[in-house]
């Protein structure tokens, strides 16, 4: 996926999130809510988020440099290891620390229904982000699942914004269950309640995220589909078979791959050297991420020891 799909999905989530952040802090000056001073903690977190996210697509368009030869593609699973990271650390701790205090000093509410009403429009707000996130990764996802997409994606961004939306929707919906059965009650601890179910949740959010992103900036492969076309495109021609392989994505959208790969015997250097060519341009009419490629040419020994 190229950055703009990812674009779209960030700029989306970033002015709802901006705005709905706005709208729940008011609505905890009026009212008192720890789920709304949660949700607001949280939205705010969100909102900067979005922003290192666009960091990171813009500093890995930087060129490559001597020091960092691969260029910079892999700042983009840094800042999304530090969303996750953020998330965690503003919005899961908060949260928590925010519910049980309000679990051990008990405050009422005032003008729960204002509270009702933000949560409503920030729900709106929060779907429609939402929504622009799975139609763009829609586009990508193929077949896979949309926990094997959240798994097995080499674009961070759409899977981190996917897991944000959703978590500040079942947030929200959280929030709006705290505030609406302290107002039929009368008693704050479900508002309590809410706000630490709510830090439980972005906890969970911020893990799978942690996992995920860390994965990817260490440096993870070529999917088993990637892999077998480039094995198959590069056992081809004057290539007897692939030795061995290795592939690793330095970016969301370049992947290097190295193999050494048997050539038929006795074939002049000329021949060696466009043999090596076809096959790179086969591997990158068939998989166009795989932009570096090295090849190292060899015998293949078993059919050279077996003759």
């Amino acid at each position: 996926m190229s950055a703009g799909g990812g674009t779209k999905a960030i700029v989306a989530a970033l002015v709802a999130n901006a705005g709905i952040a706005v709208a729940k802090f008011v609505g905890f000056l009026i009212t008192g809510s720890s789920s709304m001073l949660a949700e607001s903690v949280h939205s705010v977190a969100d909102t900067s988020n979005q922003g290192l996210l666009l960091l990171g697509q813009k500093t890995a368009q930087r060129r490559a440099t001597k020091l960092h030869p691969f260029g910079y593609g892999r700042d983009r699973y840094f800042w999304s290891f530090v969303v996750a990271l953020l998330l965690f650390s503003l919005g899961s701790v908060f949260a928590l620390y925010e519910g049980i205090h309000k679990l051990q000093h008990p405050e009422g509410l005032t003008s729960p229904l204002v509270a009702v009403g933000i949560l409503v429009v920030a729900i709106g707000l929060e779907t429609y982000s939402f929504i622009t996130a799975i139609s763009e990764s829609k586009k990508i996802k193929g077949d896979a699942s949309w926990w094997g997409f959240i798994r097995n994606s080499r674009t961070p961004e759409l899977p981190v914004v996917l897991l944000e939306d959703l978590g500040a929707l079942v947030g929200l919906v959280l929030a709006l269950a705290g505030v609406g059965l302290t107002m039929i009650t009368g008693n704050p601890v479900f508002d309590a309640l809410g706000t630490v179910c709510i830090g439980v949740l972005l906890g969970i959010i911020a893990v799978i995220l942690i996992i995920e992103m860390k994965s990817l900036l260490i440096g993870e492969g070529a999917s088993d589909k990637d892999l077998d076309v480039i094995i198959d495109e590069l056992a081809a021609g004057k290539v007897q078979r692939v030795i061995h392989i290795k592939t690793q994505y330095i970016g969301p959208e370049e992947m290097l791959v190295a193999a050494k790969i048997a050539l038929e015997p006795q074939l002049p250097l000329d021949q060696v050297a466009q043999a090596i060519n076809d096959a790179e341009q086969r591997v990158r009419n068939k998989v166009p991420h795989a932009r570096l490629i090295y090849l190292e040419p060899d015998l293949d020994r078993t059919t050279v020891s077996s003759s």
